[in-house]
């Protein structure tokens, strides 16, 4: 078995072979529209949100927030993970499974280019489906544009780190493209759960708000909703998920396998 270091193309292809991959690469994702969930999906839940009467209202339980102030950073960190955890994986170990990565192996285009493919593809996606998402709760329903704009980015480069380097390691340790769907729907509900999406970690009792501070989705939350309302990300939550990044990217290079 070849790992992912130990290929070497026997010449290097031209460098706008990679612009043509990328090509490729987003043809064949918006013909299959799976990671494109990840943008449609949570706007729609904002919009259906923000429909709900008394979602607008400040509660004091929330903090003095309203209720679409809460689910905005909960809707967003649901974006990452379906992008994430639920859409790149699949397509990763499919491509193993049916010996692409393989057959690219033999050829002048190095096989990480088309992981490098996914990894630009679906981050833009990412990025699209948070702009979306907040210029939507500007301009529809009245919410404020982050009042931190630097600790909200900060904390959107790190979410996707944390969220993509899980997605990664599924899809190592997954031998199919069944098999990583299965594993990434299996975290689909309970991270959510961390995230907020059923109870708002204001309202958690407070060791499942404790607990929900240590999971990529919960850290994810807090540090988007302080960037949000004006404050920078809390270090705890940074680090969380950079550690999450850091722990699920390692794993995720020692057990890829291009075969």
């Amino acid at each position: 078995m070849n790992t992912m270091w130990s290929i070497r193309p026997a010449r290097v292809p031209p460098r706008a072979a990679f612009g043509q991959l990328l090509r490729t690469e987003w043809l064949t994702m918006y013909r299959q529209r799976t990671s494109l969930a990840g943008v449609g999906l949570p706007a729609v839940l904002l919009v259906i949100f923000g429909f709900i009467p008394g979602f607008k209202t400040p509660t004091k339980s929330l903090g003095g927030l309203s209720p679409l102030d809460v689910y905005l950073p909960i809707l967003v960190a649901m974006a990452l993970m379906i992008i994430g955890l639920n859409s790149l994986p699949p397509v990763l170990a499919g491509y193993r499974e049916a010996g692409i990565l393989r057959r690219l192996s033999t050829t002048p285009l190095p096989p990480s280019w088309v992981l490098a493919a996914q990894l630009i593809l679906n981050a833009c996606l990412a990025v699209i489906s948070i702009v979306i998402m907040v210029l939507l709760g500007v301009a529809v329903y009245g919410l404020r544009l982050p009042q931190n704009p630097g600790g909200f980015v900060i904390a959107c480069i790190v979410s996707i780190l944390a969220v993509f380097s899980l997605g990664l390691w599924i899809a190592a340790v997954a031998r199919t493209a069944r098999a990583a769907s299965v594993i990434g729907g299996a975290c689909f509900f309970p991270l959510l759960f961390f995230a907020g999406l059923w109870y708002p970690q204001q309202d958690m009792a407070p060791p499942l708000r404790d607990v929900s501070h240590f999971i990529p989705l919960g850290a994810s939350v807090q540090a988007l909703q302080n960037g949000m309302q004006g404050s920078f990300p809390p270090a705890s939550s940074l680090l969380v998920l950079a550690g999450w990044a850091l722990v699920a990217g390692f794993l995720a290079v020692r057990s890829f396998k291009w075969e």
